[in-house]
């Protein structure tokens, strides 16, 4: 087994949550939104140490919070960048040279399961880049793009999925990626999207649907449901 990093954004501000403190310190239970996403990890062997990637000036207290909660695979807390791209690659900067496999996992979803864990990093070991995501439910469709409010297009829901976190990838594969997008001003919405623009195939690994982004009030309202019911 190639050695195993998770790098966990949490930077970011949580503004539609409405909170003075960003989202991943929200309190979720006895612990934080943060400490439940992390513990998830901490638990696994698979799992040989974690970054954590927050806003600058919550660093230290990050550090410290977590030091104190005894999550002792946490080997750096460091400071997150303008956006989740800049955040993760300062987190991939963290890892050390070793790292063969790198897991990517928002701190915004604190109900990650041991198995969809073991999941990806068993299928990016595997295919060098994996994924969970869920096959799309619901209908969607596209706007026109000169005519706001009519539609263009209905894909099929067959070839569509939404995606969610933990992402898994060979490490050079990521950092390689993300140089790339850096350069051509590329600005992804996870890491899948930067490695698909190499020409590698990410491999879906079948996602959970309590693996939940916590964005809004509403979902705080579930994830708090969710708590009393979910075990991992």
């Amino acid at each position: 087994m190639p050695e195993v990093v998770v790098v966990i954004p949490a930077g970011g501000r949580g503004t539609r949550l409405k909170r003075l403190l960003p989202k991943q310190f929200a309190p979720l239970g006895n612990a934080t939104m943060l400490d439940h996403a992390v513990a998830a990890f901490q638990a696994l062997w698979e799992v040989d140490s974690i970054v954590v990637v927050v806003p600058s000036r919550f660093v230290r207290r990050t550090r410290a919070h977590l030091t104190r909660a005894g999550f002792d695979k946490v080997v750096a807390v460091v400071k997150g960048g303008r956006t989740r791209q800049d955040s993760v690659r300062n987190g991939l900067a963290a890892c050390g040279t070793s790292t063969g496999i790198v897991l990517v996992h928002d701190a915004a979803r604190p109900f990650v399961s041991r198995r969809l864990i073991r999941d990806v990093i068993r299928s990016a070991v595997r295919h060098g880049a994996a994924a969970a995501a869920l096959p799309v439910k619901e209908t969607i469709a596209m706007e026109r793009p000169r005519r706001r409010g009519f539609l263009l297009d209905t894909p099929s829901r067959e070839t569509l999925w939404t995606m969610q976190t933990p992402q898994g990838f060979r490490t050079e594969m990521l950092r390689r990626a993300q140089r790339r997008a850096q350069r051509a001003g590329f600005a992804g919405t996870d890491e899948a999207s930067l490695v698909e623009r190499l020409g590698i195939p990410v491999r879906i690994v079948p996602g959970d649907e309590w693996n939940i982004k916590i964005t809004t009030p509403a979902d705080m309202k579930l994830a708090q449901w969710l708590l009393k019911r979910l075990k991992r």
